[in-house]
């Protein structure tokens, strides 16, 4: 991806190249050790059955920051994107296999300011269901 996408090369409606995630529960260990969230629907297939989930669940922090590298591969600099927010609308089911959960991740320009920012509309795709709503990036361009 580009080191740096310029303003004045960014239309509304500019489409950033996609990207498909792999979760595995592997991934789901990694990240409960990095964010303290151990709870047991991302770990304990038992546990999340008995809740009322179809098996373990990835964190919605982890979907969402790996949806958000659709916008920061493209930006060339995660510290261009000033603003990221999401609305957890579905889980992403991780099964215990050698596949795991594959999300696609597509994102449009959907706003351009004049103030170098542009508003990022992401969307995350799991078994064909959106997993994340009005998941919005705000990135200052050069």
């Amino acid at each position: 991806m580009s080191a740096s996408v310029a303003w004045s090369d960014v239309e509304v409606g500019t489409e950033l190249p996609s990207l498909t995630v792999t979760l595995q529960r592997v991934n789901l260990v990694m990240y409960a050790g990095a964010s303290g969230d151990f709870n047991p629907i991302h770990w304990n297939e038992r546990f999340a059955r008995s809740v009322g989930l179809p098996d373990v669940i990835a964190h919605g922090m982890l979907t969402m920051a790996s949806a958000g590298r659709v916008v920061t591969d493209w930006a060339g600099d995660p510290g261009a994107v000033v603003e990221y927010g999401v609305r957890f609308t579905r889980p992403v089911v991780v099964p215990d296999d050698d596949h795991g959960a594959t999300v696609d991740v597509s994102a449009v320009v959907a706003e351009k300011r004049a103030d170098n920012l542009v508003r990022v509309d992401v969307t995350a795709v799991y078994a064909g269901s959106t997993v994340l709503g009005k998941a919005q990036a705000v990135v200052r361009l050069a």
